[in-house]
């Protein structure tokens, strides 16, 4: 390869400029495909990502596990013309970077490509044949499949994997967010080809694709770019998108034994939605309990006044149901009790008192400081656009964010949490424990 073939791929991880407006065009096609564009005409780069609403984790078949993981891997495994050698061959001969990946509730293709029109349409013209005409190779699909199995054998062996796998199944027993706790080797092996091309064509239509595009195009380039990626597709998936509300369930607490000198303890419930309305008081108050490191009041206890850990941490993972809170650190097993009993009380003061004022402030300061950081790169904003748009949230989120954190006061944080986190509905899991 020539040094001229590394230099979109360099020139990708170029910031954007600071003081960059960031001045989201958003519109439809006839068939639903929602585009989302952010003109950089800075560098002669493009990024584009195409999502499907409806293709992640949590839309597996009943007893077969990753089928949703096989068939967007899948995509960049080759296609109907090209195997996956010479697929990749063929990327490299356009200067392009092409992927593929899901997560629990979408799956993606994306690309990075210069601007220039030339290779650019050659990139999207290949961006286009994998994802409407995937190869589905058996033997790319076998390595896959026991790639895939062998990685859940190797978590098997960890307490953090086993205490999350406990944690979904308290917290989502008979919900789609629970299927990871269902995972199996007997599950992955029960994957066939035929289950990967049945979900492809059912879950990946123009009507329910999200194309963000960032970089050096105009909006009719984009449009015409958006279209040709999914040139081929049918115009509406077949498959219901719509996700079952999580039914509350009755805390309970579990402990599983585990070799090792280390116990693995989580505390949660489902908490957050994507569009939720107290959003921003749960993020901040997150922050101020766990979320801020070093700042947090889990880590001034249970690290810098007991020892008992070398990091806990609060987190929330909002989707477009009640996605979870959890706390989770490890501790030595002579701890557990104790180490548990300090952190149920952080939780339980944090929700009666709420966060001090100064807790807040700092809270505010750091979650507005570092927001810009979070999309201050073609690459990091092409995500954020295709987050704004799976989940239909404003068109000026990444304006809105910050503001809204900012007029949040403690009295208002204190309110959201007291009404939404209820330390009686928090499920206990205690993996390792003497």
């Amino acid at each position: 390869m020539t040094a001229k073939k590394f230099l979109p791929l360099f020139l990708l991880a170029l910031p954007l400029a600071a003081e960059s407006a960031v001045n989201i065009q958003r519109w439809k096609t006839a068939e639903g495909t929602q585009i989302l564009l952010v003109e950089r005409h800075e560098n002669p780069i493009v990024d584009m990502q195409v999502s499907f609403k409806g293709a992640g984790s949590v839309f597996n078949p009943a007893g077969k596990s990753h089928v949703a993981e096989f068939a967007a891997s899948l995509l960049t495994g080759g296609t109907k013309k090209l195997d996956e050698e010479a697929f990749h061959a063929k990327a490299n001969d356009v200067a392009a970077a092409i992927s593929s990946s899901s997560d629990k509730e979408t799956a993606s293709a994306g690309l990075r490509s210069l601007s220039k029109w030339r290779s650019l349409h050659r990139s999207v013209r290949l961006l286009n044949e994998a994802v409407t005409e995937p190869r589905f190779d058996p033997n790319v699909f076998a390595r896959n499949q026991m790639q895939a199995v062998t990685a859940l054998q190797q978590q098997e062996t960890t307490p953090d994997y086993n205490a999350g796998r406990a944690f979904a199944k308290l917290a989502y027993p008979d919900h789609p967010y629970g299927n990871s706790a269902n995972v199996t080797v007997d599950s992955i092996k029960s994957v066939t080809l035929n289950d990967i091309r049945a979900f492809h064509r059912s879950r990946y239509g123009k009507d329910n694709a999200v194309v963000a595009i960032v970089g050096d195009v105009s909006r009719r380039q984009a449009d015409r770019l958006a279209k040709n990626a999914l040139k081929g597709l049918p115009d509406k998936s077949g498959a219901s998108l719509s996700m079952p509300p999580v039914a509350k369930q009755t805390a309970r607490s579990i402990n599983i034994p585990f070799a090792g000198e280390q116990a693995q303890i989580i505390l949660g419930m489902p908490l957050i939605k994507r569009k939720d309305p107290d959003y921003y008081a749960l993020v901040a108050g997150n922050y101020v309990l766990g979320g801020g490191g070093f700042d947090s009041r889990l880590m001034k206890v249970l690290r810098d006044s007991k020892g008992y850990t070398y990091g806990v941490n609060s987190s929330l993972s909002p989707t477009t149901e009640e996605g979870p809170f959890t706390v989770s650190f490890s501790t030595q097993k002579k701890n557990t009790q104790a180490a548990l009993a300090d952190a149920q009380t952080v939780i339980e003061q944090f929700i009666a008192e709420g966060p001090t004022e100064a807790e807040l402030q700092q809270a505010k300061a750091n979650i507005i400081g570092s927001f810009p950081l979070r999309f201050d790169s073609n690459a990091k904003l092409v995500g954020y656009l295709s987050l704004i748009g799976v989940h239909d949230l404003p068109s000026d989120y990444l304006e809105a964010y910050p503001q809204a954190v900012s007029q949040l006061t403690a009295a208002q944080v204190k309110e959201a949490w007291q009404r939404r986190v209820k330390f009686d509905d928090l499920h206990i899991v205690v993996v390792g424990a003497q």
